[in-house]
């Protein structure tokens, strides 16, 4: 597989409709999935966000099997059975387009991350939506400084969520996910589900980052998996050892499901 691969409505991309995407500018939205052996975590999650994007953005729903038919088109024509595949979303409001891009596959680095907070949240932040032009600067002026990734804050440094990734922290007893509006990431949605089932609670209150002290570690997520956090600015987190085996295990024995 070359390096990328793209189909907008099923056609390889080429001049004429790539006008699409180029002349609609940054109104839409899309879902990033990680294809193994042709395989998924959590289709029917992308597939939902999807179609539910879909009609809350342009007005008409967006049939999952047709998303499923253009995903394994886009698969088979690259050659690739393991991939980053993402499916992009376009008007027009009557008619949306549908643009499916193939990557090589990537998996998150499970080095403890090193985050550094910023008074940022992204706008309609239950949406996967394009133009994140905020968080995609502070994402980069966080690796600049020596961070890993830039992590999202509301006012009174209330914590949403890092520039790509959900966050979550551990407080001895509880994975507690915070309650401010950020994107339900599908890999955030199949680990918070699971967590009661491996003996974990799992609850959503509001974390700030004067509060950091109540929580022994913290670890984030999306759709290249789940990493450990070091650090959030100053405050230093250890990785506890026993938390991350546990959303590891979980995370390693959720289904594939067959696009």
């Amino acid at each position: 597989m070359s390096d990328a691969y793209a189909e907008i409505n099923g056609r390889p991309a080429d001049a004429d409709n790539l006008r699409i995407p180029a002349l609609t500018g940054n109104y839409g939205h899309f879902s990033a999935l990680q294809v193994r052996g042709g395989r998924v975590r959590g289709l029917a999650l992308h597939l939902a966000r999807l179609d539910a994007a879909t009609r809350e953005i342009f007005g008409p729903g967006l049939d999952g099997e047709r998303v499923r038919a253009l995903v394994r088109q886009a698969l088979k024509a690259s050659g690739a059975e393991d991939a980053s595949t993402r499916v992009y979303v376009y008007g027009p409001d009557d008619d949306p387009t549908v643009m499916v891009t193939v990557r090589p596959p990537q998996d998150l680095s499970p080095e403890p991350q090193r985050l550094l907070s910023v008074p940022y949240e992204r706008p309609a932040a239950h949406l996967k939506h394009l133009g994140g032009f905020g968080q995609l600067y502070f994402g980069k002026k966080a690796v600049r400084e020596g961070y890993t990734d830039a992590l999202l804050t509301g006012p009174g440094g209330e914590i949403a969520e890092g520039s790509v990734t959900n966050i979550a922290f551990w407080d001895g007893s509880s994975v507690v996910w915070p309650d401010r509006p950020a994107l339900l990431g599908i890999t955030m949605a199949l680990v918070e589900a699971r967590l009661p089932q491996y003996g974990t609670a799992t609850v959503r209150r509001p974390v700030t980052l004067d509060g950091l002290g109540a929580y022994r570690a913290a670890f984030v997520t999306n759709s290249q998996g789940i990493a450990p956090v070091a650090a959030v600015d100053a405050h230093e987190f250890t990785v506890d050892a026993e938390l991350m085996q546990t959303v590891w295990r979980l995370y390693a024995e959720v289904p594939w499901d067959e696009i």
